[in-house]
């Protein structure tokens, strides 16, 4: 989905107030009233102007045959008001290129008023899934919570407090900056995701230490759920030549993203999730690489031994402390396997990882199935 920054210089403080009120309207209702937004605006009667200049925008949009006069919030104008929060955080002063995209996310650089150049994703849940899967809507609308805007923003939570437990606790994550609505402001880190990579000097090397990578986490009580060449960044570094190094070396580092379906190694399906993250680096090395490793496993027997081991923290534990409460995750667990998002599917389901392809189209959003 694009995202055209260009009418936020021409909106008002008005346009700003009527647009947030539609906002905290939508947390119980799915089409705003009209009155509704003038009374939480408090424009009153002059709410009108502002109505029609963010609707001009597509920021608000009116539905098709609904029952009364009303508007719904848009994802242009959620990221407009989670723009808006980074700007007077001081946190994003520019928006550049989409360098990512997802089913059910967009990725940008973006920079500070010094020029530090930053990543924004944007979580969007539920933009594929609405315009092929009747049911999902209809699941939905029988939950007040369950609203895409409510599950993109427990997405966004999600993945910036596990991040930044990770982060705290030594993993080599991307620094997590800021946090608003459905968005997360993270570190640019200059490296390339690791399905790009056609060949590696010692693919046993990075095989091993992704594997170690997975029961470290496990140690920590956590699963990916999601660990494959998409979620896997490779940092290059030259190691120029000393008396220690008498030859120029490139060393290889990898970087975890993308953490919305991480879960714990007590959740009920944690073997199945735990193995197919095995697997997947298994399954990608043997085909791009054509390296198998000797070793068996590891099983997630060898993993459950592992937690807690040397007094490491669980990290499961203190992120449900720490905002995201088990009940968010729940709701988000569920809603995810609902809509079909990646790594959250029914566990019975067929594993076809290796043929996963993390595309999208242009997620322009149509009328009411993108509700």
């Amino acid at each position: 989905m694009r995202l055209d920054t260009k009418a936020m210089r021409y909106l008002t403080a008005e346009d700003w107030r009527t647009l947030t009120a539609v906002e905290t309207g939508s947390r119980n209702h799915e089409v705003v009233p009209t009155p509704l937004i003038g009374q939480i605006s408090g424009l009153r009667g002059g709410v009108h102007k502002s109505i029609s200049a963010l609707a001009k925008v597509g920021l608000i949009a009116r539905l098709k045959n609904a029952k009364y006069d009303g508007y719904r919030l848009t994802y242009g104008g959620l990221d407009y008001l989670a723009l808006n929060t980074y700007r007077k955080r001081k946190d994003v002063y520019s928006v550049g290129n989409q360098i990512g995209v997802g089913k059910e996310s967009d990725i940008f650089v973006v920079a500070d008023e010094k020029g530090i150049q930053r990543v924004l994703k944007i979580h969007r849940l539920g933009r594929i899934s609405f315009r092929t899967v009747k049911a999902n809507r209809d699941y939905l609308r029988n939950r007040s919570s369950g609203s895409w805007m409510y599950m993109s923003r427990l997405a966004a939570l999600k993945e910036f407090t596990f991040m930044t437990a990770l982060r705290e606790n030594g993993f080599p994550v991307p620094e997590p900056l800021s946090q608003s609505r459905h968005t997360i402001v993270m570190s640019l880190i200059d490296a390339f995701p690791m399905r790009q990579i056609a060949s590696v000097p010692d693919p046993a090397s990075l095989y091993s230490e992704l594997i170690a990578m997975i029961l470290r986490l496990a140690q920590y009580g956590l699963i990916h759920g999601d660990f494959n060449e998409f979620n896997i960044l490779i940092k290059e570094e030259m190691i120029p030549k000393s008396e220690e190094n008498p030859e120029e070396k490139m060393i290889l580092s990898p970087i975890l993203i993308d953490f919305p379906q991480m879960v714990s190694i007590d959740h009920i399906n944690a073997e199945y999730y735990f193995d197919r993250d095995v697997n997947c680096i298994k399954r990608f090395f043997e085909r791009k690489f054509h390296f198998t490793s000797d070793a068996k496993g590891p099983y997630f027997k060898d993993a459950r031994r592992l937690v807690g081991r040397d007094g490491s923290k669980r990290l499961d534990v203190s992120v449900e402390a720490s905002g995201f409460s088990k009940k968010m995750a729940k709701e988000l667990e569920a809603y995810m396997k609902e809509v079909g998002v990646d790594g959250d599917g029914d566990p019975n389901a067929s594993r076809g990882d290796e043929d996963s392809e993390y595309g999208d189209d242009d997620g322009e959003e149509q009328g009411e199935d993108e509700q």
